[in-house]
């Protein structure tokens, strides 16, 4: 329980720094926010071009996609706000030689290059991305029981540590390969993948993005959970891929860390 405390305390340290960081260049934190304001404005127009063609897309109303489209947001916000700036560095890491400095440091080297360098500005795309999730849910004009809260709660959670999961081993790949940069442009054209239901794609292609790289889980199973949409086995995939991809990424991180030699060596 200590180990715990004194992990939260912490990152409530690195968020503080990250806060003050930003506030540092205020003009440039507007800057951002302005360019979020704007990206979703076309992610709403394309929405609206394709709903004028159809009534639903893969059995989804306009309405029930856009929750999907919140969820997406506030993950990609979360991407670009501590992923992104933190395991995307690793690469960098192992390169310039810090990462040896990181390894004599009191606390565990993966919590360290997982938080340290928090962004603040993202915090936009994760707030404008839930409030259309809020939007959404009222122009339905549905009943969220406490129950349909809680499996969203749960679902968004599990979607968290699998996107956390997937960066995690993409970005450790770098203690083996150069090139691993490229990696993260595939994580972003597949996690594109994610704006819609998974629903919309047909055959091996639903397969892959529901267990392979499931982006099922990312947005389309929080989405599904919160309009009463979800059902059993579908939480279970969530859990399970969930679960399975942090304990990986966990056992992947050490495996690296013990076949590292040092940019001395």
């Amino acid at each position: 329980m200590k180990k715990i405390l004194h992990y939260a305390r912490l990152l409530s340290t690195m968020i503080r720094l990250a806060i003050s960081e930003e506030m540092e260049y205020r003009s440039n934190f507007f800057a951002n926010v302005l360019s979020t304001v704007s990206g979703l404005l076309v992610s709403l127009l394309t929405l609206k071009v394709f709903f004028n063609q159809t009534q639903a897309i893969g059995g989804w109303s306009f309405e029930q996609v856009l929750v999907l489209l919140g969820i997406f947001n506030a993950l990609d916000g979360i991407v670009q706000m501590v992923l992104r700036p933190n395991i995307g560095r690793i690469v960098q890491h192992i390169r310039k030689g810090t990462l040896d400095l990181i390894l004599t440091k009191p606390v565990d080297a993966q919590f360290y290059v997982s938080f340290r360098h928090i962004l603040f500005w993202p915090i936009t795309d994760v707030l404008m991305g839930l409030g259309l999730v809020v939007y959404a849910v009222l122009q339905m004009n549905i009943a969220i029981t406490a129950m349909n809260l809680l499996w969203f709660l749960l679902m968004f959670l599990a979607a968290l540590v699998t996107l956390y999961g997937i960066w995690m081993v993409l970005m450790t790949m770098s203690f083996w390969f150069v090139k691993v940069e490229n990696l993260t442009f595939l994580f972003t054209s597949l996690f594109e993948t994610a704006r819609f239901p998974v629903q919309v794609y047909k055959g091996i292609l639903r397969a892959l993005l529901t267990y392979v790289f499931p982006v099922a889980v990312l947005t389309t199973f929080p989405s599904a959970a919160l309009i009463g949409k979800l059902n059993g086995t579908d939480a279970v995939i969530s859990f399970v891929i969930a679960v399975l991809m942090v304990v990986f990424a966990r056992w992947f991180w050490k495996q690296a860390l013990r076949n590292y030699t040092s940019a001395s060596s």
